[in-house]
Parts: structure tokens; C-alpha cells; sequence
């Protein structure tokens, strides 16, 4: 499925596994970013106080620069197609636990998830006619 999605878009991608942030913290904004001009959403991330910030704004320069490896693209023309943060597994896959109460054993997880940041080009670039 996310095959179809990136070639229904015809843009380039990043991702970021196994990111040390919660899926639910990293999702506000992955929703903040999502259908923004490339540009907007640097700015965006750069100011953003939440920490899940930092990690889309590193994926998000990296699907920058492999969508500037084509050079029949314009990097200023590229938007934000599709931003996600999906789960990942918890950290060595297993709970952790801390002390509770009246000896009692609390569990706690560490979560993961996996960031994607899609950006494609805002109008195709014209062929040449022949």
C-alpha cells in the first residue's frame, strides 16, 4: 500500500525507523506539516517547541535533498505530500517495570515509531514536445 501511495504521488521519500518519541506525540505534527509548501513547513519545524519537531525536520531535509538529486526539479515547487508517524515496536520489545506502591511492580513502555515524510513535486515538469 504505501508502494501505490508513492507512486500515485510521484514523490520522494524519507523515513525515519525505530525513532525513540511515541507515535501519539509525533503524530501532532506530522499534522501540522502535512500538504505544506516544503519551505512552510522548515519554518514550522524549526520553531516548534515539541521534541517530535526535531526528528520530522531532519526526515523532512532529507527527502529534500533526494528529491534534489533529479534536476528537472525545482526544490521551492516541492509540498509536503504525506507526513506520518506510525508504530514501532517498544524498545527491546519487551515492558519495563519500576516500583510501585506496597511493593508492587508498575509497567511501563518504551515506544518507537516509524516517521515518513513525502514530498512531491507541486505541478509535473512539462515534457518537451516534440
Amino acid at each position: 500500500m504505501k508502494n501505490e501511495i508513492i507512486r500515485e504521488l510521484g514523490g520522494f521519500v524519507a523515513r525515519h525507523r525505530y525513532a525513540r518519541i511515541s507515535s501519539r506525540k509525533a503524530r501532532l505534527i506530522a499534522d501540522m506539516v502535512r500538504g505544506r509548501n516544503v519551505n512552510d513547513a522548515l519554518d514550522l519545524l524549526e520553531l516548534s517547541p515539541q521534541r517530535g519537531a526535531t526528528f520530522f525536520k531532519k526526515v523532512l531535509i532529507s527527502a529534500i535533498a533526494s528529491a534534489a538529486l533529479n534536476e528537472e526539479i525545482n526544490t521551492n515547487d516541492l509540498y509536503v505530500a504525506d507526513c506520518r508517524a506510525d508504530d514501532g515496536p517498544m524498545l527491546n520489545n519487551r515492558l519495563r517495570y519500576r516500583p510501585g506502591p506496597q511493593g508492587r511492580a508498575m509497567p511501563y513502555a518504551k515506544k518507537t515509531s516509524h516517521l515518513t515524510v513525502i514530498v512531491a513535486p507541486a505541478a509535473l515538469p512539462e515534457e518537451a514536445t516534440a
